[in-house]
């Protein structure tokens, strides 16, 4: 994904890209370290030490995770990131996302959603999973935005996407009835009441 300048999208003044995992590795163990202590707990689901987001960090680097980024003066303030199925016991992919302080209510948190989800579609992924803090208001109404559903256990709310396009039925499709159908409508309609009728009297087979 190509650095893409996202101002006339949203609020913010930064641009969008894919991070290169192991030369800008940094960047996302930096963006994740500035992470006030209440987004801390929301993005890990508890409180984590400096040394386990660097271990995580490390981690995402090398074991092929996709991070699409949110950078303003060279600096990740948001970041997206969509890991590999194989990292999964259930082998769902799993997205996570964390904005700092600083750039919320800005737009960052929507543009990420929807670069991730063209990524995973890209890569055939058929569905997502999305596990955040069951606190964590602005994650759980952006999941939902997007079409999550989202379930509540152990503190925490669990969401799926599913990224298949849905079939609409023929019969779902909104018509639009003309005079000339109205008409043959009614007459069906009093054709069958009739045949009703003489079958009701025995006068079907009166001929």
């Amino acid at each position: 994904m190509r650095h893409q300048d996202i101002t006339a999208l949203t609020l913010a003044r930064g641009s969008v890209r894919t991070l290169h995992q192991q030369e800008e590795l940094p960047l996302l163990r930096d963006h994740l370290l500035r992470l006030d202590p209440e987004s801390r707990h929301d993005r890990f689901h508890g409180f984590m030490d400096d040394g386990f987001i660097e271990r995580y960090a490390a981690k995402c680097a090398g074991d092929s995770t996709i991070i699409i980024a949110y950078i303003e003066d060279g600096v990740v303030r948001g970041a997206a990131e969509l890991h590999p199925p194989d990292q999964s016991p259930d082998a769902q992919p799993e997205i996570a996302f964390s904005v700092e302080a600083s750039v919320r209510r800005q737009g960052v948190g929507s543009i990420l959603f929807k670069k991730l989800i063209a990524e995973a579609r890209s890569k055939g992924y058929r569905s997502l999973r999305i596990t955040t803090g069951a606190q964590n208001q602005a994650m759980r109404a952006l999941a939902h935005k997007f079409g999550a559903h989202l379930t509540f256990r152990h503190g925490e709310s669990t969401g799926s996407f599913d990224l298949q396009p849905q079939p609409q039925a023929e019969f779902a499709k909104p018509g639009i009835a003309t005079p000339v159908d109205t008409t043959r409508a009614m007459i069906d309609f009093n054709r069958t009441c009739w045949k009703l009728f003489f079958k009701m009297y025995g006068l079907d087979r009166a001929a």
